[in-house]
């Protein structure tokens, strides 16, 4: 087999030519394209993850907000409960005692109303008593009205204390009547009461229309 060397050398030569134009024309700007890709993808790759941090961020700050609103809202509730209670519980303590306040109020009026009634029964039940004790004292002698009552008023003026019975002639007795007495009724009524206090007495008599009778 006969080499060619002139050729072989040509040949290399080409080889080497061919190899430093692709590298100087086409692997180098390749390799800088190349390298140029990788900055951009990695920057693109480093943008991403810190907006990917920043989002978890936020996420992780609406969460902590949410759970903090909340309880804040909890407690709120909580607190709005518990014045509702509160409130609750005063209304119902303030509508007993008004409650109390009126059932008092009106058992009160409700005793005035009683005594009242029972007040004015009683007046017109002694008023009645009076009237009828009148008529019938109307129907009796002029001098039952005084006679049957002297010895009443004696027995009356002897139960009082000694020291009170010499008091009563210091300035004279005035005898009160249902109606005017005659001299006989006044004398009387002088020598039964003298007998009774021991000592003469100093009588002026009067009339009270208001006396239906005694004295």
């Amino acid at each position: 087999m006969h080499i060619d060397w002139w050729t072989l050398g040509l040949q290399t030569v080409n080889a080497l030519v061919l190899v430093w134009l692709l590298a100087r024309f086409l692997f180098k700007p390749v390799a800088r394209m190349v390298s140029e890709r990788q900055q951009v993808v990695a920057s693109l790759m480093n943008g991403a993850a810190a907006a990917k941090a920043t989002a978890v961020d936020a996420q992780a700050q609406a969460a902590a907000q949410t759970a903090q609103l909340a309880q804040h809202r909890g407690g709120l509730l909580e607190a709005a409960t518990a014045e509702a209670a509160s409130l609750k519980a005063s209304l119902e303590a303030a509508a007993h005692a008004d409650a109390d306040r009126l059932r008092a109020a009106a058992r009160d009026e409700i005793d005035a109303m009683r005594r009242d009634a029972a007040r004015s029964d009683a007046a017109r039940a002694s008023q009645l008593a009076l009237d009828i004790a009148a008529r019938l004292l109307d129907r009796l002698p002029p001098q039952a009205r005084v006679e049957g009552f002297v010895e009443g008023l004696a027995d009356a003026l002897g139960q009082l204390p000694q020291t009170t019975r010499a008091q009563l002639d210091a300035g004279g007795l005035r005898l009160v009547a249902a109606r005017a007495l005659n001299d006989d009724e006044l004398a009387h009524c002088r020598a039964v009461l003298a007998q009774t206090l021991g000592r003469e007495v100093t009588l002026e008599a009067s009339v009270d229309p208001q006396v239906i009778a005694g004295l």
